[in-house]
């Protein structure tokens, strides 16, 4: 219905606005004998004049040729089309001349070319193109030339055609300057300078963008354009009373907008805004007009809108009153806050609360930068008010960041979720790779929500889409089910996204029984006692959608029992398991129930109550229907307790009570010495209730590091089960009566326990501790903890030994061999571990005899060899006697610690595991010297170890093991006395015997050599 007002806008516009800014244009050429080639100078005008809109209604075009004297060779009244003009500048012919006056010809042209009799237009832009090639000869009259066109508000360019001075190698400054001064001011914009004729035709295109100024600004005398290049239509707002048309174009892309009421149009003049639009800004090309829409406010009072996304290049929008006499009344004006954003680029005003007022106006810049200079975009929210117009809300952008163009496309739609407020869309056509997506937002009392209620991708549709986003309506059911629809655009193609109702689920859960008893069972479930229960499920369904739709609605809901608890209370007949999923058929308006089955198994846990969780939401697998209101519930949740067997007022008060003993005792300082043949420990403990039931009953056991529990025994005849965990090595923590310890029970237990082979402390303790979740008074807490204690000492079985390499030595006396020292030998002592315990602290103490009277050593130790121990040699022992003098030992025969002085060596020995030793070798040297001076026959030196324990040791050795000597026997040989006779006559006697044998030996012929066979055959032959 409105297409013919808008075409029959389009046609007539100029001529009934009257084109303010009509341009008359006349070229002066210098048609000397030195332009040359001439066609290319008429190549040239053809080209120029080519780029111009001739019209009498617009722009209008004259020539004058000079050399020695100016002719117009056509007016500008003269030619009505562009075609009349382009064949005249084909025919023209050089006027030819041996002078230059260049400032006669532009005189002319100034005061004659303009006039009224030429066909000039007094409202009309003036501009005047001077092409010359060579410096005029009559310059003198160039300022009077000039003024006459600066009085004539005439613009004017100079191009200066070098080709002449290129040719003959002549200076072309004093040309070029004068070209400027022609030239309206600046140089940059007005003045041209080529190098010959040809090259004319390459300035061409330059040269019509400067006299168009497209999207620039003019100076005083510039030509510029009002309305030509409006590109009126470029934005459009459809209101009440007509259209509103935004002219992107309008006043050199500053913009404007149109407003086309009842056959009337109206547009604000150019010096309208120029308040909010500054003149000195007008080469920014704010672009105003690039979208446009309105907003009513309370009282019917209406503002329209208008983005200029290049403001300033932040983008501005204004909210303004356009009057019947193109008055404009801005009310506030927005801006941007990033370069390039495209602030103002789309405008969406929107009535969240569909009152007929508007509540919020969204603004988009859909190329901010955000996060790692990504084109992300982002919309502005500004809520409407009565004090202040506009007021920032908040933003929306898309999530994560990426090149999106968020807000390229908005487009205000009704009550989608039915929650009476309306939505909105905004499209992000460079999401997903340039796929593209679209984005819904609900509307609230308030404003808009911050995030998304849905995001619908390009990517995800069966399509391959570009652009999606780029645009979006949602006015029109286009699908015939009486809900609105939204429409999408993509590059070459249109999507229609097709409303869903929406229904709203009110769910209900009821459980029978409403506890669960921790003593009764009423069923059995695989083999076991349980507590049966049934769950019955309701779901009513409303809606408040209109519209011919299919009122069944398929819900699909998953049931489950203690969901995020560890252990398995509760399962689902049937199945036996926590999980139970399920599809109901329901029927808006009614309310539809569903039976659930349920046992709860004999479980220690009652204290937190079984949950029954059923979560739930629409199933349209089959095909698309209804979607849940967003208020709606998923899930339900019913929290089923325990009942507890405590009376009327149904609270547990509980007495329990606690006695120990352990069968052995020991002091500090009578400890209990633990020996190879005991190494357990028992303990006998009783726990009673002597009130009401006590549930959850529990006993902490902790007892000390150098035990191990070795068993936990009840009562033969006991019903009452204990079942234990160990939250640590030495502590234990266990249920007693599972579930409930009755009234007046009693439970008497064992505890046996086994010593550490490892940990050896001095003391040993046992505690237990009894707690319930029942009530019990602080006057009878003191006995449910019973400790006892003991003090020990460990026998170990160790084996100490010591053997030597030297157990016998002769001495012989002074005087005889041999001489020198005695020899040197090894004692070695050895300490090994035959017991289970880790034995440490030990001390070797060895008493070695070393000196006698008067300091004389007849035995010292020369070198200590150690293994896992550390030895240090003491000072010498002073013996209870006086040491024995060497003429005394004949009257004893044993040296030791009580007669000598000792030489003491004490060792730490190192940690002992179970089947290991240490040793330490202790080197001795005898003193010859001392025993052969001395008159004894034999005396024995006994060396004497002792093994002991650090002070403060929980070790007790036996005195089998505490005790080990060493004996040396040192024996005196006697000197034998041999006569002198009777070595002689031994001698004599000697040499008799021999004679007499060498006399017999002779007399057999032992001497007389026999020759044999071989010599007695040589012999002969050598003598025959």
């Amino acid at each position: 219905m409105e297409l013919p007002l808008v075409t029959h806008l389009f046609l007539p516009l100029m001529l009934l606005t009257g084109c303010p800014t009509y341009m008359d244009v006349v070229i002066v050429l210098d048609g000397s004998n030195s332009i040359y080639p001439w066609s290319e100078v008429q190549t040239f005008l053809r080209r120029l004049v080519g780029k111009l809109f001739i019209d009498p209604e617009q722009i209008q075009v004259g020539l004058v040729q000079y050399g020695e004297s100016p002719v117009h060779e056509w007016s500008l009244g003269d030619f009505r089309t562009k075609e009349e003009v382009v064949r005249a500048a084909k025919n023209l012919s050089r006027r030819e001349g041996r002078e230059t006056k260049t400032a006669q010809a532009i005189m002319v042209a100034c005061t004659e070319g303009f006039s009224q009799s030429h066909g000039g237009r007094p409202e009309a832009a003036r501009l005047l193109v001077v092409v010359t090639d060579g410096e005029s000869h009559d310059g003198e009259e160039l300022p009077a030339a000039l003024k006459a066109c600066e009085a004539g508000r005439v613009t004017r360019y100079g191009i200066a055609v070098l080709g002449h001075y290129l040719r003959r190698q002549r200076d072309p400054s004093s040309f070029l300057r004068e070209i400027r001064t022609i030239a309206s001011d600046p140089d940059e914009r007005f003045f041209f300078n080529v190098t010959d004729e040809a090259a004319l035709t390459d300035i061409v295109d330059a040269l019509g963008d400067r006299i168009f100024g497209l999207e620039g600004s003019h100076a005083e005398n510039e030509s510029s354009f009002g309305l030509e290049m409006s590109q009126i239509g470029f934005s459009t707002h459809r209101l009440k009373d007509g259209i509103l048309f935004g002219m992107v174009g309008a006043y050199d892309w500053g913009g404007s907008v149109l407003w086309l009421e009842g056959g009337h149009r109206l547009f604000p003049p150019r010096m309208a805004l120029e308040d909010e639009f500054p003149p000195a800004l007008q080469n920014h090309a704010a672009y105003l007009g690039y979208s446009v829409s309105s907003m009513l406010l309370p009282g019917g009072r209406r503002l329209f809108l208008s983005g200029a996304p290049r403001f300033r290049h932040r983008g501005k929008v204004i909210a303004f009153q356009l009057k019947k006499d193109g008055a404009v009344r801005v009310a506030q004006s927005l801006q941007g806050e990033q370069i390039g954003s495209y602030f103002g680029s789309e405008l969406c005003p929107l009535d969240t609360d569909r009152d007929g007022t508007t509540d919020v106006l969204l603004v988009a810049a859909p190329m901010f930068l955000g996060p790692q200079n990504k084109e992300t975009g982002r919309v502005y929210v500004y809520l409407v008010g009565q004090q202040t117009l506009l007021t920032l809300q908040g933003t929306l952008q898309s999530e994560p960041p990426q090149d999106a163009r968020f807000g390229f496309a908005m487009g205000a739609l009704p009550d989608l979720n039915q929650d009476g407020f309306a939505d909105v869309a905004v499209g992000a056509p460079l999401e997903d790779g340039h796929q593209g997506a679209l984005y819904l937002y609900h509307g609230t009392q308030s404003g808009v929500r911050p995030h998304p209620a849905q995001r619908i991708a390009a990517a995800s549709m069966p399509h391959a889409l570009s652009y999606f986003g780029r645009s979006v309506d949602g006015r029109l059911d286009l699908d015939g089910d009486d809900l609105v629809d939204v429409a999408v655009g993509a590059q070459g193609a249109a999507i229609l996204l097709s409303s869903r109702p929406i229904v709203h689920l009110a769910p209900s859960l009821e459980v029978t029984p409403e506890a669960i008893s921790v003593v009764q069972r009423d069923c059995r479930r695989r083999g076991q006692e349980a507590v049966c229960a049934t769950a019955a499920l309701c779901f009513q369904v409303t809606s408040r959608t209109p519209g011919r739709w299919d009122r069944r609605v398929y819900v699909r809901f998953t049931a489950s029992l203690d969901e995020w608890t560890a252990g398995a209370r509760a399962a689902f007949d049937g199945s036996g398991q926590r999980l139970s999923a399920r599809r109901l058929r329901l029927n808006v308006g009614n309310v539809t129930c569903e039976q659930l089955h349920f046992h709860v198994l004999d479980t220690s846990d009652y204290l937190r109550p079984v949950a029954l969780t059923v979560t739930f939401a629409l199933d349209n697998t089959t095909k698309p229907g209804p979607v849940l209101d967003e208020g709606s519930p998923t899930s339900i949740q019913k929290l089923i307790p325990f009942s507890k067997d405590c009376g009327p007022d149904n609270e547990c008060v509980t007495d329990l009570v606690l006695q120990m003993n352990m069968d052995i005792r020991g002091s500090r300082k009578a400890p209990f010495v633990v020996r190879g043949g005991r190494r357990k420990v028992l303990v006998s403990a009783t726990l009673e209730n002597r009130k009401e039931n006590a549930y959850n009953t529990s006993l902490s056991l902790i007892f000390s590091g150098n035990l191990h529990l070795a068993s936990l025994t009840p009562q033969r005849d006991s019903t009452i089960k204990l079942e234990c965990a160990a939250p640590s090595a030495h502590a234990r923590l266990c249920s007693v009566g599972h579930l409930v310890f009755q009234t007046g029970a009693k439970v008497t237990f064992l505890l046996e326990f086994e010593f550490s082979c490892s940990s050896l402390l001095s003391q040993i303790f046992v505690k237990l501790t009894a707690s319930s979740d029942s009530l019990e008074r602080n006057t009878t807490l003191q006995d449910n903890t019973a400790q006892t204690s003991a003090y020990v000492q460990y026998e170990p079985q160790l084996l100490f030994s010591s053997e030597s390499t030297l157990h016998r030595y002769e001495v012989y006396p002074y005087g005889t061999l041999p001489v020198g020292p005695g020899p040197e030998f090894k004692t070695t002592l050895r300490v090994r571990n035959l017991g289970c315990y880790v034995v440490s602290g030990l001390i070797i103490s060895a008493l070695l005899p070393a000196v006698a009277h008067g300091g004389r050593y007849f035995l010292s130790l020369s070198q200590v060899i150690t293994n896992n121990a550390s030895c240090t040699v003491q000072n010498l022992t002073e013996p209870p006697d006086p040491p024995v003098h060497p003429e005394e030992l004949q009257h004893t025969n044993r040296l030791n610690g009580s007669n000598t002085q000792c030489q003491v060596v004490r060792c730490h020995l190192g940690r002992l595991a179970k089947g290991t030793e240490v040793s330490v070798g202790l080197l001795r040297l005898v003193h010859n010297e001392f025993f052969r001076r001395a008159k004894f026959k034999s005396l024995t030196v006994v060396s004497t170890f002792q093994l002991g324990t650090e002070q403060g040791s929980v070790l007790q050795l036996t005195e089998a093991s505490r005790w080990s000597e060493s004996l040396l026997e040192v024996v005196q040989t006697q000197p034998l006395l041999i006569s002198l006779w009777i070595l002689i006559g031994s001698v004599l006697g000697g040499l008799l015997l021999l004679a007499l044998l060498v006399f017999c030996l002779w007399k057999l012929g032992f001497f007389a050599r026999k020759k044999i066979p071989e010599e007695g055959k040589r012999e002969e032959k050598s003598e025959q």
